[in-house]
């Protein structure tokens, strides 16, 4: 694996300045082929080494080690953790990770699905959360801010930034997709466009995550505005790849820490 790779470049947004945090994209990654740049996944078909490579690196540009990682295997489910300290490899299930702690790099793994990274600096308390659709309407978000809470936070200090994920006009799901999302949340029928044809729909993740951020009281929220499937230079896409007829993707990580 050559050194000539260039090292991570993640994403950043003013609204986290002054805390330690990165949307990774493809970009400083040793992985080849299929999984070319920062394949952070090891859920994967991808070389085992490449990926643990990937995962130092990111470790390194967050200012850690690998065991200062403290990212979930991932469920989509509602679960958030607290990470006490460095979980050394340890991956128990969950998708969102909270911490007080300094040195704990809070991470998740996303490839379509919204990653969000929060932060209450006033009470130094951090979060990442793994949303996809189906963590989001059930209530992942929430979830990270009650959790946030228990360790000091308030939710009107906290700021949250949803990054790199799919965007809505490269979103397209069936209308019981709709119907499901109605039913379950009056009112989130605003996240829906018409689709190709009658029985198809465009759903908007990215806005429906920051409006689950609004319902849990969030302070300060945005997107990053990147569209993980359209940019295949810098971003893994799962919808890509199955358009593609791909058999696997790799998994871009995010991540935040308290100094």
């Amino acid at each position: 694996m050559s050194d000539m790779i260039q090292p991570p470049q993640p994403i950043t947004h003013p609204l986290l300045d002054g805390v330690r945090h990165g949307f990774f994209t493809r970009q400083g990654g040793v992985s080849a082929g299929l999984f070319e740049g920062l394949n952070t996944g090891l859920g994967s078909s991808d070389d085992a080494v490449a990926v643990t490579e990937n995962r130092r690196r990111v470790a390194a540009a967050m200012g850690g080690t690998p065991d200062d990682l403290a990212a979930c295997y991932q469920i989509h489910s509602s679960l958030a953790r607290v990470a006490e300290g460095p979980w050394r490899g340890d991956r128990p299930e969950g998708d969102a990770v909270v911490t007080r702690t300094p040195g704990v790099i809070c991470a998740v793994l996303t490839a379509d699905c919204a990653p969000v990274l929060m932060a209450d600096a006033h009470a130094g308390v951090v979060a990442a959360v793994h949303a996809g659709w189906k963590g989001a309407l059930n209530g992942v978000v929430h979830s990270a801010v009650t959790a946030m809470e228990a360790l000091g936070a308030r939710p009107a200090r906290i700021a949250a930034v949803v990054g790199p994920c799919i965007a809505q006009a490269s979103y397209e799901v069936g209308a019981d997709f709709q119907e499901r999302f109605e039913h379950h949340d009056p009112g989130s029928e605003r996240f829906f466009m018409a689709g190709a044809t009658t029985d198809k729909r465009l759903f908007d993740l990215p806005g429906f995550v920051l409006w689950r951020l609004e319902q849990a009281g969030v302070g300060n929220a945005a997107w990053t505005g990147h569209d993980t499937r359209v940019d295949e230079a810098r971003f893994y896409s799962n919808r890509r790849a199955h358009l593609n007829r791909e058999p696997d993707f790799g998994r871009l990580m995010s991540a935040i820490t308290l100094g």
